[in-house]
């Protein structure tokens, strides 16, 4: 994992959380959803395929955990997530990564995809703060 460098478009659109055991996990800067991104440190990853059968099962467990750090995100702000989506996209930002996004039923793209949808919002500084604060004790755990 010498070699992995993170795309620039994850530092200018998310904020660090914690270092997993195989990925960076980032609080997706948009306050309309409670977003996780998972991005595994593996060097020229860009599919699932990439990954050997351990990396893979350690994303599976990780993938788990972010979901319950989106979820506690959702509820420090106020917000409980309904439904969690999952998804790999990599269309435009090439380097394997997952997002794991907080839906609710009355959240600005619903039921659609989150992607695409109408402008990000920017976290006020209490609720970044929140929203990390959550995510991380919910990732250590």
């Amino acid at each position: 994992m010498a070699d992995f460098a993170l795309d620039p478009a994850f530092a200018a659109t998310s904020q660090p959380i914690v270092s997993l055991r195989l990925s960076e996990a980032r609080l997706q800067s948009d306050a309309r959803f409670p977003w996780i991104v998972l991005i595994p440190r593996i060097p020229d990853a860009v599919e699932l395929e990439d990954l050997a059968p351990a990396d893979l099962a350690q994303l599976s467990a990780e993938i788990l955990a972010a979901g319950r750090a989106v979820r506690a995100a959702g509820a420090a702000l106020g917000r409980p997530v309904e439904k969690l989506n999952v998804g790999q996209l990599g269309n435009i930002t090439r380097q394997l990564h997952l997002h794991v996004v907080g839906r609710r039923s009355d959240d600005p793209a619903w039921p659609g995809p989150v992607w695409g949808q109408g402008t990000a919002a920017a976290y006020e500084p209490l609720e970044l703060e929140t929203a990390m604060t959550a995510a991380r004790e919910a990732l250590k755990s």
